[in-house]
């Protein structure tokens, strides 16, 4: 079996925002017309008021740091050109989305055609996290193991407390958003890759999907690279929340990776058990409890989180070379993600347009535009 190559590349989705109103603003066609050029990185998502970007394959989380911070940059920059600002939020704190245009494109006309309203409603943005692994047998095991780790994961990157003006009193209102379209949510347990390609070769002889892509499962195998791609994220707010995710997502699977390699393994729970353990970190974020399955207790967010990093891959971090950066989610819990962030603002001031402002700064900190 294989070595994973362990590669990172990162995918988000911000906002567009309109200065003066603090509403999203549809721009991306703008974009597309004016600067063709750069739509290898930056590229349209299904609302227009939607710019996604992609970063090149890293190595490692310093060089997927510097990536973010270049595209970022970019971004920011293009968006300037028209007086407009950029956000990263898993939704926008007050914006309507039936005020929101869908992109022009083929593509997303499809999916709106096919989804009607909920393509409408899908008003939201999201971190993907690739983590490269060529053994297609390894790829579906970790896979089936990191699953457990998700909900912790979410509660650091929880960023969507709010949904068209309202405190929705969920940490994570992006995830029950997305949760309204069909094949998503957290995989079942898959026997190997076998299995896993039963499942696409039925459903595209079937007319369900043209290919994986149309698969939205929390994590799933790439269609076209030999990737493990993670989808469960809110956007993270701050580059160092992003890279800190991703580079704990690596560590989980070089640490997978070395319990595989030494005939040994993480115990694999069913995914009603960790659709439990999600709906608490959509819930409460890093404020509730979550369920040490092993244990079969509850125990502190936080605890668990400390956890996960100290002992499961405090192992290997160092050989990784990114304990720096997986060392950020100890900032994280000291200070609250960002939906914590975002609430405490609103219960300061009382106006959402000051949380929009706040998520523009902190969405620009350590970017050079």
């Amino acid at each position: 079996m294989k070595a994973p190559s362990l590669t990172i590349g990162i995918e988000e989705e911000y906002q567009i925002i309109d200065p003066q109103t603090r509403e999203l603003r549809s721009y991306i066609t703008e974009i597309l017309h004016d600067d063709h050029l750069v739509l290898g990185e930056i590229k349209p998502e299904l609302h227009q008021s939607i710019v996604e970007i992609g970063t090149r394959v890293c190595q490692t989380p310093a060089e997927a740091c510097a990536e973010l911070k270049r595209l970022r940059g970019m971004v920011i920059g293009l968006a300037a050109r028209k007086d407009l600002r950029v956000a990263a939020a898993g939704t926008h704190p007050f914006t309507h989305w039936t005020t929101q245009e869908i992109t022009p494109l083929e593509r997303y006309m499809g999916v709106k055609q096919d989804m009607q309203d909920l393509a409408q409603q899908l008003l939201i943005f999201g971190t993907h996290v690739h983590i490269g692994i060529d053994d297609r047998e390894f790829l579906i095991d970790a896979m089936n193991v990191s699953r457990y780790f998700m909900p912790h994961l979410l509660c650091l990157a929880s960023s969507s407390p709010f949904w068209q003006g309202r405190n929705t009193g969920l940490k994570s209102y992006r995830s029950v958003v997305f949760r309204n379209f069909p094949r998503t949510g957290v995989p079942r347990i898959m026997r190997g890759w076998a299995d896993y390609q039963y499942l696409m070769d039925t459903l595209v002889r079937t007319r369900c999907i043209p290919d994986g892509s149309k698969i939205y499962w929390d994590v799933r195998p790439h269609h076209l690279y030999p990737t493990l791609e993670f989808r469960f994220l809110d956007v993270c707010t701050r580059v160092d929340e992003a890279v800190c995710i991703a580079a704990i997502l690596q560590a989980i699977i070089a640490k997978l990776w070395k319990l595989r390699r030494d005939n040994t393994t993480f115990r694999v729970y069913p995914p009603d058990l960790i659709e439990e353990n999600k709906w608490r970190s959509v819930r409460y974020g890093l404020d509730g409890q979550l369920l040490d399955l092993g244990k079969q207790a509850e125990l502190p967010a936080r605890e668990l989180i400390r956890e996960l990093i100290e002992w499961f891959i405090g192992d290997v971090v160092d050989e990784l070379g990114s304990r720096a950066e997986v060392e950020y989610a100890y900032r994280i819990l000291e200070e609250g993600a960002s939906a914590d962030r975002q609430i405490a603002t609103f219960e300061r001031t009382g106006d959402l347009k000051d949380v929009v402002d706040q998520l523009i700064r902190e969405t620009a900190e350590g970017v050079t535009v």
